[in-house]
């Protein structure tokens, strides 16, 4: 029975989905591996280095299909070499003596490292679509909402008014920048390594480059200007690129998670009939999804911690640690595919309470004007010394629960120099959006 939280039978559709499952799997994974042995072979069969047929033979019988991947782990443990028992599984049934060909001047690392590379490359598309579809519905949230004024927070206070539209957009422009650096990122990412025993491709009989170009050429990888088995920055970036994809996730569905509440009410994530919030309170509506994609972003993030250690690197190879992105690579991409499939939902179905959020504009009894308040009494007295003047009034509203307006006006300071219907004007949370608006546009033109 499973026991990963990604395959369990219980848990298994909160921490992955079934496409990503069927990329990181053992099969998957020895089928990786065979395809790197059959570029192998096809590129040393164009360049004469080993039999045409034994190459046609090799690609004939290289499907996980034709092996027991049982048997292969079996092996795997009884020789503790992680490959060479797939190795003489395909062998053993390939007719002709073709299996003598197999693996010709590689060596281990080239075989699993390309794999992996293959591995990532079928998932890269899959990160992409769901990045942009995320990354779209809240286009579509930072538009509708462009001019709907709610408040602003810092430090977990009511801060300053600003619209929905202007704090999805903030999420569209990272989003944005996710997708450039993925762009950016891939040729570095996906790309393979056949270079023999320690880099040198001694093994190839002088044909090596030759041989790795021809051979990545046909599994769609770029080709490394020299071997990277020790320099492990590729992987790396791709954990780099996940963490921070996550990070930003992360922090949006702790956002949608802390506006939820209650005391807030200003926006919820999709509910429908059957999604139970408590075994015992027939009321609650939890942000379910969104708390499992903060445990989701977490456990990315952790296992980028895994991957940075596998780059400690000792001389031209280091197996100890190689071992680390066995287990931590195809977790992070699991996890990853689990995290944009929810927040993309979420996203796409975000219910939005415009209503409530102008109610909580008011809760400080106009407080949160205090800024337009003090800039507008700074062009009568100065800014510095209507900053202590307002500051003082406001203190002094929010101890004895005075309306802010009723202060300003008992203070001769204030009054002297504002009239009641401007003060009233002033704190209108409606009118002192900034360039939200603009801004939003902005954002908006440039997120393609």
């Amino acid at each position: 029975m499973p026991s990963h939280a990604s395959e369990s039978l219980l848990y298994g559709a909160s921490f992955s989905t079934p496409e990503f499952l069927d990329i990181f799997n053992d099969n998957m994974r020895v089928q990786a591996w065979y395809d790197v042995e059959v570029a192998l072979a096809k590129a040393q069969a164009k360049l004469g280095i080993i039999p045409t047929e034994a190459y046609e033979e090799i690609a004939r019988k290289a499907y996980v299909e034709n092996v027991d991947v049982q048997k292969i782990g079996k092996g795997i443990s009884e020789t503790a070499h992680p490959i060479v028992p797939a190795i003489r599984a395909l062998e053993e049934i390939c007719e002709g003596g073709a299996g003598e060909f197999i693996h010709y001047g590689a060596t281990t690392q080239d075989i699993m490292d390309t794999g992996l590379i293959l591995q990532i490359k079928k998932a890269w598309p899959l990160l992409k679509r769901d990045l942009e579809a995320a990354r779209d519905a809240l286009k579509i949230l930072a538009k509708k909402y462009r001019s709907t004024p709610m408040v602003g927070r810092t430090h977990g206070q009511q801060a300053l008014p600003l619209t929905f539209g202007y704090k999805c957009a903030v999420w569209v422009d990272e989003l944005s920048r996710h997708l450039e650096r993925q762009s950016e990122a891939e040729p570095r990412i996906l790309s393979g390594n056949i270079t023999g025993a320690v880099g040198t491709m001694a093994a190839f009989g002088g044909k090596g480059q030759e041989t790795q170009r021809e051979a990545l050429q046909y599994l769609g990888l770029t080709v490394p200007n020299i071997c990277w088995h020790s320099s492990r920055d590729r992987i790396c970036e791709l954990a780099n690129f996940l963490t921070q994809v996550a990070a930003s996730l992360g922090k949006i569905a702790r956002e949608v998670y802390a506006l939820q509440q209650v005391e807030f009410g200003e926006v919820a994530e999709p509910h429908h009939r059957g999604k139970v919030g408590s075994s015992t309170m027939p009321h609650k509506r939890n942000p379910a999804t969104v708390e499992l994609a903060i445990g989701l972003s977490r456990l990315i993030r952790a296992q980028q911690v895994a991957i940075t250690d596998a780059a400690f690197q000792e001389h031209e190879r280091y197996s100890a640690l190689l071992r680390i992105e066995l287990a931590a690579v195809p977790e992070m991409m699991i996890y990853s595919g689990a995290l944009l499939s929810k927040m993309k939902t979420v996203l796409e179905k975000l219910e939005v309470f415009p209503t409530r959020m102008r109610q909580n504009l008011d809760l400080l009894g106009g407080l949160l004007l205090s800024e337009k308040i003090m800039l507008a009494l700074g062009k009568k007295i100065g800014k510095q010394t209507a900053h202590e003047v307002v500051y003082e009034i406001a203190m002094s509203s929010f101890e004895k629960e005075i309306p802010f307006k009723d202060a300003l006006m008992l203070d001769q300071r204030v009054s002297n120099h504002l009239k009641e219907e401007e003060i009233v004007e002033l704190l209108n949370p409606e009118a002192y959006i900034g360039e939200s608006e603009e801004i939003v546009d902005n954002v908006l033109s440039k997120s393609v």
